[in-house]
């Protein structure tokens, strides 16, 4: 069986984190936090969100604060996320595992409504057997939106991927979870949201490009 990759979006396909660091620091500045840079960030950052803005401001905000940050950062971000780009090979990547005859699909916690137009807008849609983004105001993490999308594909693939031959491809410690809970394997990328230290504390392969990432996907399947 061959290997089916699943690929998660902000960070890794997407390369947003300018974005993301960007739209931090415009909304402390709405609250009159100083800002922080990339390496802070990634230094610090953490899921559940909430857990980030405790690091920074040295307790957990009120669930009334938290509301108010949550939409500043999020305003900021969709207008800093339209200048951004695919992360640098993304697009051939894809493209050379559609040629190939290989399978892979896209698995994000961005809302659906808002990723599925950002995909189009950058022409990849059709290398991908689905793409899912939330579709609630769930804060589940990643862990149940991927089994939600294995499920999809076993439905839809005529019995779907073995866990054993599927890969995630991520940015971020829940992207190992998650895949790790589903039976499956991972593969972390430095380009987004956490610093290379942080990222090998999960214990799976940890690559600073897209394309080490796929061989290193492929080398994992084949072993399984």
């Amino acid at each position: 069986m061959s290997t089916h990759l699943v690929w998660d979006w902000n960070g890794t396909l997407f390369h947003d984190i300018d974005a993301v660091v960007g739209a931090t620091n415009a909304s402390f500045a709405e609250f009159g936090m100083p800002p922080i840079t990339l390496e802070r960030y990634r230094e610090l950052y953490c899921i559940p969100v909430p857990r980030f803005y405790e690091r920074l401001m040295g307790r957990l905000p009120t669930d009334a604060e938290w509301l108010v940050m949550d939409e500043s950062f999020h305003r900021h971000y969709w207008a800093l996320a339209e200048k951004c780009a695919l992360a640098e090979g993304a697009a051939e990547l894809l493209a050379a595992r559609v040629a190939a005859g290989t399978t892979q699909s896209l698995c994000s916690l961005a809302p659906h409504a808002q990723l599925l137009p950002m995909v189009e807008s950058h022409g990849i849609t059709g290398h991908f057997l689905r793409v899912d983004g939330r579709i609630d105001a769930s804060t589940e993490g990643k862990a149940a939106q991927l089994a939600r999308h294995l499920e999809a594909l076993a439905a839809a693939e005529d019995g779907g991927v073995d866990p054993r031959h599927v890969v995630m491809i991520g940015d971020a410690l829940d992207d190992a979870a998650a895949a790790a809970q589903a039976g499956a394997h991972a593969v972390l990328y430095t380009g987004g949201s956490h610093s290379r230290t942080a990222l090998e504390a999960a214990g799976v392969p940890v690559v600073d490009t897209l394309a080490e990432a796929v061989v290193a996907a492929e080398r994992i399947a084949a072993g399984a």
